[in-house]
């Protein structure tokens, strides 16, 4: 169970990482040093809520980006699904592999939640802003897949 002292906050240094992208390419978060980088932690691939999210991210890529801001997608899909998924959904940021979880449990995205009433393990759809330092300036856990985009631009006062 993810236990709430072991969350990221805002001041803390984002865990280092190193995963392979949907072309089993790898990819470093220190490759962004010097951006603001959004980190996404999503469930799965190819589900309806993480495609709605991936899309909004989509749809929102230039404001963001606009803004000063890259988008990682991360979960624990093998990157020939996230090639896929990606193609599917005209993706065009780079979705990350962590099928063993390491990543998730560095950032405190995996542990018990309720899924339809029922307490299940899996992960815990969260959102990370990091500023060009690789400090957390925003740690948002349990967030819904539907309208988070939005929201999230409005704590950033990014305009679309």
């Amino acid at each position: 169970m993810t236990d709430t002292d072991t969350r990221l906050s805002a001041g803390m240094p984002a865990p280092e990482f190193t995963l392979l992208d949907q072309d089993g390419a790898e990819v470093s978060l220190s490759d962004f040093r010097g951006q603001k980088t959004i980190v996404y932690f999503y469930p799965e691939a190819d589900t309806p809520g993480c495609t709605t999210q991936a899309c909004d991210f989509r749809d929102n890529l230039n404001s963001l980006a606009g803004a000063g801001y890259q988008v990682l997608g991360v979960s624990r899909d093998k990157p020939a699904k996230l090639a896929a998924f990606r193609d599917q959904q005209n993706l065009t940021f780079p979705l990350l592999s962590d099928p063993d979880k390491t990543v998730h449990e560095a950032y405190a995205t995996w542990g018990e939640k309720s899924l339809y009433g029922k307490i299940v393990t899996g992960v815990l759809r969260s959102t990370f802003v990091l500023d060009e330092n690789g400090l957390i300036t925003l740690a948002l856990y349990n967030v819904k897949a539907t309208g988070h985009v939005a929201s999230l631009r409005k704590k950033l006062g990014v305009d679309g």
